[in-house]
């Protein structure tokens, strides 16, 4: 699937992120997702902040990691993230790739659902003022 909207970021991996190895925590690969997923959103005025003023939650419900190789203490790492799908819910896709090689040492994605946050029911399209920001994207991309 071709991505509608993408985004990097270049992060070194801090010691409080490594385990006693100097290996990445498998979990801090979510967090990481997270930071690029924030950029991604922030490229459209569509943060968490503007997310609760539209009266929708997107909470994650579904994600997918793939552990290609480690990633350790000190190492300069870049983290690509890429919306491919938004029609019915949010998908976006994650590389995080070694700086210096641009080995993939990680992939994965997250799906996210749109709920209604005054009748906490899920939506199964996405609500109109998502498609109302994504909406020039969508046009240059037809």
């Amino acid at each position: 699937m071709k991505a509608i909207l993408s985004t990097e970021m270049t992060l070194t991996i801090p010691f409080h992120d490594v385990d006693s190895m100097g290996i990445t925590w498998h979990g801090n690969y979510l967090r990481y997702f997270e930071i690029v997923r924030c950029q991604l959103l922030d490229k459209i005025d569509y943060g968490y902040r503007a997310m609760q003023d539209s009266g929708y939650g997107w909470p994650i419900v579904d994600v997918q990691i793939k552990y290609v190789q480690s990633s350790t203490f000190d190492q300069q790492v870049r983290i690509y993230a890429e919306m491919v799908e938004w029609e019915n819910r949010i998908k976006i896709n994650y590389q995080v790739r070694d700086a210096a090689t641009n080995k993939r040492l990680t992939k994965g994605y997250t799906i996210q659902a749109a709920v209604n946050m005054a009748t906490q029911e899920l939506c199964f399209v996405t609500p109109q003022v998502f498609r109302d920001k994504i909406a020039h994207l969508v046009d240059m991309e037809q």
